[in-house]
């Protein structure tokens, strides 16, 4: 039996840090500043795309024993 490199919360934790990702480049875009130099541009989106990879690099290190219950 092949047995998977991750375990289903190491998936849920990437899924969710791709959608968060996501969030802050449309934060980013919201920005109404010319060339989005406003606070949503240059503080907010970025700081929310970092958390964002920040989640991925936990997720992907994450231990799966871990995740099942002994």
């Amino acid at each position: 039996m092949n047995k998977l490199p991750f375990g289903k919360s190491n998936y849920t934790l990437m899924i969710i840090g791709v959608v968060v990702i996501l969030l802050g480049f449309f934060i980013m875009s919201l920005d109404s500043e010319e060339f989005g130099f406003g606070t949503l541009g240059l503080t907010v989106g970025p700081l929310v795309v970092m958390s964002g990879f920040i989640l991925e690099f936990f997720a992907i290190l994450r231990n799966p024993s871990q995740n099942t219950p002994s």
